[in-house]
Protein backbone atom coordinates (compact mmCIF):
# COMPACT_ATOMS: atom_id res chain seq x y z
CA UNK A 1 0.00 0.00 0.00
CA UNK A 2 1.27 3.43 -0.89
CA UNK A 3 2.10 5.59 2.14
CA UNK A 4 3.62 8.49 0.19
CA UNK A 5 1.96 11.01 -2.05
CA UNK A 6 2.25 14.47 -3.55
CA UNK A 7 0.34 17.69 -3.01
CA UNK A 8 -1.10 18.62 -6.41
CA UNK A 9 -2.78 21.91 -5.46
CA UNK A 10 -3.29 24.13 -2.42
CA UNK A 11 -6.40 26.31 -2.32
CA UNK A 12 -8.19 28.85 -0.10
CA UNK A 13 -11.44 30.77 -0.08
CA UNK A 14 -12.33 33.91 1.82
CA UNK A 15 -16.03 32.97 2.07
CA UNK A 16 -17.85 29.75 2.91
CA UNK A 17 -20.00 28.30 0.17
CA UNK A 18 -17.67 29.35 -2.65
CA UNK A 19 -15.07 27.34 -4.59
CA UNK A 20 -11.53 27.70 -3.29
CA UNK A 21 -8.89 29.32 -5.47
CA UNK A 22 -5.45 27.81 -6.12
CA UNK A 23 -2.55 29.66 -4.47
CA UNK A 24 1.19 29.13 -4.45
CA UNK A 25 1.34 27.94 -0.87
CA UNK A 26 -0.54 27.89 2.42
CA UNK A 27 0.34 28.14 6.09
CA UNK A 28 -1.24 25.54 8.35
CA UNK A 29 -1.81 26.91 11.85
CA UNK A 30 -1.92 24.50 14.80
CA UNK A 31 -5.45 23.85 16.08
CA UNK A 32 -6.82 26.42 13.63
CA UNK A 33 -6.49 25.44 9.96
CA UNK A 34 -5.37 27.24 6.83
CA UNK A 35 -4.39 30.86 7.42
CA UNK A 36 -6.84 33.12 5.59
CA UNK A 37 -9.35 30.36 4.75
CA UNK A 38 -13.05 30.77 5.58
CA UNK A 39 -13.20 27.30 7.18
CA UNK A 40 -10.28 27.84 9.57
CA UNK A 41 -11.12 27.60 13.25
CA UNK A 42 -13.67 24.79 13.02
CA UNK A 43 -12.77 22.02 15.47
CA UNK A 44 -13.23 18.92 13.28
CA UNK A 45 -12.83 20.24 9.73
CA UNK A 46 -9.94 22.71 9.88
CA UNK A 47 -8.45 21.43 6.60
CA UNK A 48 -10.13 19.60 3.73
CA UNK A 49 -8.35 17.21 1.39
CA UNK A 50 -9.38 15.34 -1.71
CA UNK A 51 -7.44 12.62 -3.50
CA UNK A 52 -6.96 13.31 -7.19
CA UNK A 53 -8.21 9.81 -7.83
CA UNK A 54 -11.57 10.78 -6.28
CA UNK A 55 -11.82 13.88 -8.48
CA UNK A 56 -10.95 11.72 -11.49
CA UNK A 57 -14.16 9.74 -10.96
CA UNK A 58 -16.06 12.73 -12.32
CA UNK A 59 -13.47 13.27 -15.05
CA UNK A 60 -14.21 9.75 -16.29
CA UNK A 61 -17.72 11.05 -16.99
CA UNK A 62 -16.24 13.81 -19.15
CA UNK A 63 -16.14 16.55 -16.53
CA UNK A 64 -12.90 18.29 -15.55
CA UNK A 65 -13.12 20.53 -12.50
CA UNK A 66 -10.52 23.09 -11.50
CA UNK A 67 -8.49 22.72 -8.30
CA UNK A 68 -10.58 23.93 -5.36
CA UNK A 69 -13.87 23.27 -7.13
CA UNK A 70 -14.80 20.77 -4.41
CA UNK A 71 -13.88 23.36 -1.75
CA UNK A 72 -10.79 21.32 -0.88
CA UNK A 73 -7.74 22.99 0.62
CA UNK A 74 -5.41 20.27 -0.58
CA UNK A 75 -5.68 18.05 -3.64
CA UNK A 76 -3.27 15.13 -3.25
CA UNK A 77 -2.19 12.29 -5.48
CA UNK A 78 -0.64 8.88 -5.03
CA UNK A 79 -2.28 7.98 -1.71
CA UNK A 80 -4.90 5.36 -1.07
CA UNK A 81 -7.90 7.15 0.42
CA UNK A 82 -8.79 3.96 2.28
CA UNK A 83 -5.61 4.35 4.40
CA UNK A 84 -6.71 7.73 5.72
CA UNK A 85 -9.24 6.83 8.37
CA UNK A 86 -10.03 9.05 11.40
CA UNK A 87 -7.02 9.09 13.70
CA UNK A 88 -4.51 8.76 10.85
CA UNK A 89 -1.67 11.29 10.75
CA UNK A 90 -0.38 12.92 7.56
CA UNK A 91 3.13 14.42 7.67
CA UNK A 92 4.25 16.90 5.01
CA UNK A 93 7.86 17.20 3.88
CA UNK A 94 8.44 20.55 5.63
CA UNK A 95 7.11 19.28 8.96
CA UNK A 96 3.41 20.17 9.09
CA UNK A 97 1.22 17.38 10.47
CA UNK A 98 -2.51 16.80 10.12
CA UNK A 99 -4.70 14.26 11.92
CA UNK A 100 -7.69 12.94 9.99
CA UNK A 101 -10.88 13.66 11.95
CA UNK A 102 -13.62 12.76 9.49
CA UNK A 103 -14.25 11.08 6.14
CA UNK A 104 -17.07 12.57 4.13
CA UNK A 105 -19.59 15.13 5.25
CA UNK A 106 -23.25 15.84 5.02
CA UNK A 107 -23.59 17.91 1.90
CA UNK A 108 -25.86 20.90 2.29
CA UNK A 109 -28.81 20.96 -0.06
CA UNK A 110 -27.87 22.02 -3.53
CA UNK A 111 -24.13 22.54 -3.08
CA UNK A 112 -22.49 24.29 -6.02
CA UNK A 113 -20.79 21.11 -7.26
CA UNK A 114 -23.94 18.99 -7.12
CA UNK A 115 -25.89 21.73 -8.93
CA UNK A 116 -23.23 22.00 -11.64
CA UNK A 117 -22.53 18.32 -12.26
CA UNK A 118 -25.31 16.37 -10.61
CA UNK A 119 -23.17 14.89 -7.82
CA UNK A 120 -20.27 15.64 -5.52
CA UNK A 121 -17.57 13.33 -4.16
CA UNK A 122 -16.98 15.24 -0.89
CA UNK A 123 -19.88 13.60 1.01
CA UNK A 124 -18.27 10.19 0.63
CA UNK A 125 -14.60 10.80 -0.20
CA UNK A 126 -13.68 14.16 1.28
CA UNK A 127 -11.04 13.97 4.00
CA UNK A 128 -11.14 16.42 6.90
CA UNK A 129 -8.37 17.01 9.38
CA UNK A 130 -7.11 19.13 12.24
CA UNK A 131 -3.67 20.73 12.31
CA UNK A 132 -1.44 19.02 14.87
CA UNK A 133 1.76 20.83 13.84
CA UNK A 134 1.70 23.96 11.75
CA UNK A 135 3.87 24.75 8.79
CA UNK A 136 4.06 25.68 5.13
CA UNK A 137 2.62 23.47 2.38
CA UNK A 138 2.91 24.07 -1.37
CA UNK A 139 1.98 22.24 -4.54
CA UNK A 140 4.65 19.67 -5.30
CA UNK A 141 5.40 18.91 -1.65
CA UNK A 142 5.44 15.28 -0.61
CA UNK A 143 3.43 13.84 2.25
CA UNK A 144 3.40 10.58 4.13
CA UNK A 145 0.58 8.65 5.78
CA UNK A 146 1.41 7.66 9.33
CA UNK A 147 -1.06 5.01 10.41
CA UNK A 148 -1.11 5.84 14.11
CA UNK A 149 0.80 7.37 17.03
CA UNK A 150 3.32 4.52 16.91
CA UNK A 151 4.44 5.88 13.53
CA UNK A 152 5.39 9.18 15.10
CA UNK A 153 2.15 11.11 14.85
CA UNK A 154 1.74 11.49 18.60
CA UNK A 155 5.23 12.93 18.89
CA UNK A 156 4.16 15.76 16.61
CA UNK A 157 1.75 17.34 19.09
CA UNK A 158 4.09 20.23 19.89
Amino acid sequence: MNRRGTVINVCVSAQKGTPKQPVGGIRLMKDHGVEGDAHAGTPQRQVSLLCQESADKLRDGGLVLAPGAFAENLRVSGLERARMMPGTFLRFERGAVLQVTQIGKECHTGCAIARAVGRCVMPTEGIFARVVRGGEVSAGDSLEVLSDEADGGGACDQ
